[in-house]
C-alpha cells in the first residue's frame, strides 16, 4: 500500500467509528439538542478533523514522495487540508442560512430536527462522493476545465457580494419541490415522525421527506461553489474527499449552535464572495503565479485570505450589531 492508500483506510476507519459514537453516543432519536450538546458535538468533529490534519503532517514526506517529490513539498498536503476544509466549513455556516429558512417554511418540528438533519446529510456525502468523482475524472482529462470553474467562481463571488435578502431563497417555490409536488403523493404535515404514511389505502409523503431531499438537493447546489473552490486550494482528490466530507458532517451540529446566531452574521456572505472571488482568480492565473511563489507558499496564501476574510466578516457583523447600526445605513455609506 501507498502512503494515499494507508490514509484513506484510516480516514475510512476514523470517519465510521466516529459516525457510530456521534449516533450512538451523542445523539437521541426524536430529542431537542441544547446548546451546550451541539458545542460538545461541533468541537469533536472539528477535533477530529484537526487530528486528520496532524496525521497528515506526520505523513507528510511519505504522501510528498507518493505525490511526485520535487513537485509537492512534505507539508503542502497537510495544509491543504486545512485550507480546503477551512473553505468548507465558512461555506456550511452558509448553508444553515438556508436550512433554516427550510425547517420554518415546513413547520418541522424541532424533535425532528436532528434525525433529518442526519439523513439529509448523509444523502449529502453521497451526491458530493459522486459530483467530486466526476470532476476529478474531467479536469484529469480536461485540465481548461479549472478555467472555466475559476470563471464561475468569479461569477458566483460577484454575485453572492451584491446579493440581498429581498433575494430570499423560498422553499415552496423552488424548483426542486415543484418536481417533487409533481409527480409524487405529497402531504402537508410530518406524519407524526414519519417520511412516509399510507392515506386512503395509498403511499404519501410527509413534509420530512420533502425537507430531507430539500436538504440534500441544497447541498448539492452549494457544492457547485465550494468544490470547484477546493480545486483551486488543491488537485489531489484524497483532500478534496476528506475536506468535503468532515466539513459536511459538522454540519448537523454546527446548526444546532449557530441557528440562532447565526441570522446576526449579516456581512459572512460577503466574506466568502471575497475568498470565491480570489480562489476564482488564483486559478485563472495560476500558471503565471507558479512563476514566482511556491505552491506551498500558495496554500499559505490562501488560508490566510480564508482565515482574514471569514473571520473579518464575522467579526464585523457582531461589532455593527453590538452598536445597534441597521444594515441598510452601512450599506448606503458604502455606496
Amino acid at each position: 500500500m501507498n502512503a494515499h492508500q494507508i490514509v484513506y483506510l484510516v480516514f475510512g476507519i476514523v470517519l465510521s467509528v466516529a459516525l457510530i459514537f456521534d449516533l450512538g453516543l451523542l445523539s437521541k432519536k426524536n430529542k431537542s439538542i441544547t446548546i451546550k450538546q451541539a458545542l460538545n458535538q461541533t468541537m469533536f468533529w472539528v477535533g477530529l478533523a484537526i487530528a486528520f490534519f496532524i496525521f497528515l503532517w506526520i505523513e507528510g514526506p511519505a504522501l510528498a514522495a507518493d505525490s511526485g517529490g520535487a513537485d509537492v513539498s512534505k507539508h503542502q498536503l497537510p495544509f491543504e487540508f486545512l485550507s480546503a476544509y477551512l473553505m468548507e466549513w465558512s461555506l456550511s455556516i452558509d448553508n444553515i442560512f438556508v436550512f433554516i429558512l427550510i425547517f420554518n417554511s415546513f413547520g418541522v418540528k424541532e424533535a425532528y430536527y436532528s434525525r433529518v438533519l442526519l439523513l439529509g446529510i448523509l444523502m449529502a456525502i453521497i451526491f458530493r462522493v459522486i459530483f467530486i468523482t466526476l470532476g476529478v475524472a474531467l479536469v484529469a482529462k480536461f485540465s481548461w476545465l479549472l478555467y472555466i470553474f475559476g470563471g464561475f467562481l468569479i461569477y458566483t463571488g460577484y454575485h453572492m457580494f451584491k446579493a440581498n435578502e429581498e433575494e430570499q431563497f423560498d422553499p415552496h417555490n423552488s424548483k426542486i419541490y415543484k418536481f417533487l409536488k409533481s409527480f409524487l403523493p405529497l402531504v402537508n404535515h410530518d406524519g407524526g415522525g414519519k417520511y412516509m404514511i399510507r392515506e386512503n389505502g395509498k403511499p404519501a409523503y410527509t413534509t420530512l421527506f420533502v425537507v430531507v431531499i430539500l436538504l440534500a438537493a441544497i447541498d448539492l447546489v452549494f457544492a457547485l461553489d465550494s468544490i470547484p473552490a477546493v480545486m483551486g486550494i488543491s488537485k489531489d482528490p484524497l483532500i478534496i474527499y476528506t475536506s468535503n466530507i468532515f466539513a459536511v458532517l459538522g454540519l448537523r451540529s454546527l446548526f444546532f449552535l449557530l441557528r440562532g446566531a447565526v441570522t446576526k452574521f449579516d456581512y459572512l456572505q460577503q466574506g466568502i464572495a471575497i475568498v470565491l472571488v480570489f480562489i476564482g482568480v488564483k486559478m485563472l492565473g495560476e500558471h503565471y503565479l507558479s512563476m514566482w511563489m511556491s505552491k506551498t507558499s500558495q496554500v499559505a496564501l490562501s488560508l490566510g485570505v480564508i482565515v482574514l476574510c471569514i473571520s473579518g466578516s464575522i467579526l464585523y457583523s457582531i461589532v455593527l450589531e453590538k452598536r445597534g447600526t441597521p444594515k441598510d445605513v452601512v450599506d448606503d455609506s458604502v455606496k
